[in-house]
């Protein structure tokens, strides 16, 4: 079989490359775009789909990645986020037992390497689809890999919009789906490689691998619609002549299919007002084509999230954005018109299905067939660059051809591009590298965007910076009045700076928005009980616990409320309750003891201390308290061993020197007690108390060897 190359390659500046150095040279650019990012940090979606995933705990049973989410909550929970991942989870279980635990290195480096094959296997997937690559009888590929599939792989290596799939850990569900989709496109086309038959052992592995892409993907919608797009599953079991005919009329049904009742809508909703009601909903999602088609022509302007009024809604017609609409769909009819008019058999196949591997992939989250959760977002391009990457080279090669004198401005530019792709995926790379770095590039981007501000806020809070985190968190509830998340994290930081009664009004105000907002029940909770407003705090605790039934925090706080009401027994009920919630809960076990200690109850005391150890065998708190206990029932050696491995973890607590200075004042060992007042003293001078009975040992001390002949 000999190779077919199309009439312009020759013409584009690359040097013939044989398939196995094409394929090097593009994986070496997909590793030198994007390697910086490989120790980076856990950021953004990581931390709820690795960090707080369970799924990933070699202690967590295998079979439940195939009932919980893609965030580790089972399917059937009405909390479930219903994204289905589970090949997705697994490897990100195979990486937590390969590095042997939460180290982000190996998981940023396999996602590199995801990329860097994919990459290489983007050229014959390229090849293949503009008929310039063709295999001898035993499926091998006949002589040098086409230059325009080269270029195009090139581009896809070094595109920036890729730099969320690749630099994001989470994105690994994209590259995924898109290695599943090449190999099962790969082998159903190697199962053809003679005009009269086909092997059917190549069809079964293509459906095979077609199947795997499904638990790979964002969600169960989207992967069912881009099976049913997938050519393997409609084409198997039929001669290859009939599959090129069944194909060619799908791929026109499909481009017509998408776009025209989308056009004719639009048009009609746009010039004939008095026929059909003017929909801003079709005009705003035309826009947000357009601006995803902007970010393939120019990714320069990327942001982690494009959300909350980052791109501001078209209200009317004379907005300028409206000729970013118009231009987007004159280009779009411009290159259907050609590809299905096109006298030249060779343009028409290879901008048919360039248009269809640019648009098909991106159809599940445009709106169309069931809505999305986002309105953009650069992950979902990333098959659908391939798409533009090979209608970019088909245009440089059909230039470079006929403006052949001006071949080396071509390859000039050529050369230019890529190397702006290159410098701009290192530096979004870097700024993916930590959560700091990648929410503060988002703000020269969507200054409008309050998800934006806010994860600033957080992210500056939870570096102690609080200060600073207020003045984002301002300007996010100013951008989005009904931010909750917002009002809830400022009204905690107005709380710790005792700035209680802005903090009860922002807490009010977003209870009465989302009134199932259980952390903010909680926490206006926490600054009503400060207030003393007893009742209302009573209220908004049982509020949060009736909306989450497991809340240990809220007993917790529950149980503080009673105790300064002087409710003993209800708080302890409290405390009780949010250890059975989570048994590890140190501070309801550490007040029970304490509350128990001091309304005398020392034998309770000693039980519930003992039950609370057997949990948290290494929590110097709890051992402390029992300490304390144990040396009012007179059990002094116990209550000494107790004090001693307290200080063997936390050797720096003055409070328990200088309890245990008071244990061994009272059982004589009156040397070993001045050694640890002094300790305690030492490390905190203004301790109360300590003082005043390390002078009361001393003058016992002056006593005895006044009275000693």
């Amino acid at each position: 079989m000999a190779l077919t190359e199309v009439y312009w390659d020759h013409h584009i500046p690359l040097p013939k490359l044989a398939p196995v150095q094409a394929k090097v040279t593009v994986a070496l650019v997909a590793l030198l775009c994007f390697i910086n990012s490989y120790d980076g940090e856990f950021v953004f979606d990581d931390s709820e789909a690795i960090v707080n995933n369970k799924d990933l705990r070699p202690a967590t049973p295998l079979n439940n990645i195939w009932s919980n989410d893609f965030w580790g909550t089972n399917l059937s929970s009405n909390s479930s986020h219903k994204s289905y991942r589970p090949l997705t989870v697994l490897t990100f279980r195979l990486n937590y037992l390969v590095a042997g635990g939460l180290h982000p290195v190996g998981f940023h480096v396999l996602n590199i390497i995801l990329h860097a094959v994919i990459s290489a296997l983007m050229i014959d997937v390229f090849a293949i689809l503009i008929g310039g690559l063709a295999y001898d009888e035993k499926g091998r590929i006949l002589n040098h890999a086409p230059k325009t599939s080269l270029l195009a792989a090139v581009f896809f290596a070094a595109h920036p919009v890729h730099t969320e799939s690749v630099a994001g850990i989470v994105g690994r569900a994209d590259l995924l789906c898109a290695l599943f989709f090449q190999l099962s496109f790969l082998t159903y086309c190697k199962a053809f490689n003679k005009d009269d038959r086909f092997s059917l052992q190549w069809v079964v592995v293509s459906l095979l691998l077609c199947a795997a892409a499904i638990p790979s993907v964002r969600s169960f919608r989207s992967d069912v619609f881009i099976l049913s797009c997938h050519p393997t599953v409609i084409l198997a079991y039929t001669r290859r002549k009939i599959i090129c005919m069944i194909f060619k009329h799908c791929v026109y049904f499909r481009i017509l299919n998408a776009f025209f009742p989308l056009f004719l809508r639009w048009f009609c909703c746009c010039s004939l007002p008095f026929l059909f009601p003017f929909d801003w909903q079709i005009v705003n999602y035309n826009y947000y084509y357009s601006l995803n088609a902007w970010l393939l022509l120019c990714p320069w302007w990327l942001c982690f999230d494009w959300s909350m009024g980052c791109v501001p809604l078209i209200k009317s017609a004379t907005d300028w954005r409206m000729v970013w609409l118009l231009l987007l769909w004159c280009i779009l009819v411009g290159l259907i018109s050609q590809a299905l008019c096109s006298q030249d058999s060779q343009r028409r196949r290879t901008l048919t299905l360039g248009l269809v591997l640019l648009v098909v992939p991106f159809l599940p989250a445009c709106n169309i067939f069931f809505r999305v959760g986002f309105v953009i977002a650069e992950r979902v391009l990333y098959l659908s660059s391939a798409g533009y990457c090979l209608l970019l080279a088909y245009s440089l090669g059909h230039c470079c051809c006929r403006w052949s004198k001006y071949r080396k401005l071509l390859c000039v530019m050529v050369l230019a591009l890529l190397c702006v792709y290159v410098v701009r995926c290192a530096l979004r790379s870097h700024q993916w590298r930590s959560e700091q770095s990648l929410f503060t590039s988002a703000l020269s981007v969507c200054p409008l965007n309050a998800k934006v501000h806010y994860n600033v806020g957080k992210n500056l809070a939870d570096r102690g910076n609080t200060t600073a985190a207020i003045t984002y968190y301002r300007e996010a509830v100013r951008l989005h009045p009904t931010y909750v998340h917002a009002m809830n994290n400022l009204g905690n930081i107005l709380k710790e700076k005792n700035e209680l009664v802005e903090a009860e009004q922002l807490l009010s105000k977003a209870v009465s928005i989302q009134p199932d907002f259980a952390a903010a029940w909680m926490n206006l909770g926490i600054v009503q009980n400060s207030l003393q407003k007893f009742e209302e705090a009573e209220k908004s605790y049982w509020n949060a616990i009736r909306f989450r039934r497991k809340y240990p925090d809220c007993y917790y706080n529950l149980g503080r409320l009673y105790a300064d009401q002087n409710r003993h027994l209800d708080a302890l009920n409290a405390w009780r309750n949010a250890t059975v919630l989570k048994p590890d809960h140190s501070l309801a076990w550490n007040n029970m003891v304490i509350l128990l200690d001091n309304t005398g109850n020392l034998g309770q005391a000693e039980l519930i201390g003992r039950e609370a150890l057997r949990v948290l065998p290494n929590d110097h708190t709890i051992m402390f308290s029992l300490a304390n206990v144990l040396g009012k029932l007179q059990k002094y050696e116990e209550s000494e061993g107790f004090f001693l491995h307290a200080l063997r973890i936390n050797p720096n607590a003055a409070s328990c020197h200088g309890n245990l200075a008071v244990l061994y004042h009272r059982w004589g060992k009156l040397e070993l007690a001045k050694k640890h007042y002094e300790l305690s003293l030492k490390l905190d001078p203004e301790a109360p108390g300590t003082r005043d009975n390390y002078n009361m040992l001393r003058r016992k001390l002056d006593q005895l060897k006044r009275s000693t002949p």
